[in-house]
C-alpha cells in the first residue's frame, strides 16, 4: 500500500478527529454555558443543535471512512501503529453510538421545548446530556490522542520524505 495514501488519509483523520474532539472539549471549559438561565439555555442549546445536526454527521462519516483507510493501511506498519488506530477507530465508533443512542435523544426532546417555558425538569435532562457529553468527551479526545501517538510511532512519524517515496518507486531520483 502507498506510504502517500496512508499521509494522505491519516492526516485527514487526525484533523476531523482533532476539530471534533476539540469542540467537544471547548463546550466543557465553558462553564458559563450552565449558569444561563432557562429560556437562555435552551435557545443556545437548541441552536447548537441546527448547527450540530448540519456538519456532525458529514465530519463524523468522513473521518470514519478515513480512519478506516488508515487503519488497513497501517497494518503493515507495525503492531503499535495497528493497534492504537484500531482504539481510535474504537472509541470513534463508540462517540457516534453514544451520540445516536443517548445524546441525540435529549437533543431531540429540547428541541421539542418552548425555550419560554421549558418543562419543570429540563435542567434535570441538561445535568443527563452533561454527564454523557463528558464520557463523550473522553472518548473523542482518547481516540485524537491514540491517533496522533500512531503517527508518531510510525517509522517516519507518518510523513513521507522524498527519499522513502523513491524507495517505494512513488518517484524516481
Amino acid at each position: 500500500m502507498s506510504p502517500v495514501l496512508l499521509v494522505i488519509a491519516r492526516t485527514g483523520a487526525v484533523s476531523l478527529l482533532g476539530l471534533f474532539a476539540g469542540g467537544l472539549v471547548f463546550t466543557v471549559l465553558a462553564p458559563s454555558l450552565r449558569a444561563l438561565p432557562a429560556p437562555a439555555y435552551v435557545r443556545y442549546w437548541q441552536a447548537l443543535n441546527v448547527d450540530y445536526g448540519r456538519a456532525m454527521p458529514v465530519l463524523l462519516l468522513t473521518c470514519l471512512a478515513l480512519l478506516l483507510a488508515t487503519c488497513a493501511m497501517s497494518f503493515p506498519r507495525g503492531r503499535l501503529v495497528f493497534w492504537l488506530t484500531i482504539v481510535a477507530l474504537l472509541l470513534l465508533v463508540a462517540t457516534i453510538v453514544l451520540t445516536l443512542t443517548r445524546l441525540d435523544p435529549l437533543n431531540q426532546l429540547a428541541n421539542s421545548w418552548d425555550a419560554d417555558q421549558p418543562p419543570t425538569d429540563w435542567a434535570d435532562v441538561r445535568l443527563r446530556w452533561w454527564a454523557l457529553h463528558g464520557v463523550r468527551t473522553a472518548m473523542a479526545t482518547l481516540a485524537f490522542f491514540a491517533l496522533l501517538i500512531a503517527q508518531a510511532a510510525d517509522g517516519e512519524g507518518g510523513t513521507v520524505s522524498a527519499h522513502a517515496a523513491a524507495r517505494h518507486g512513488q518517484i524516481s531520483a
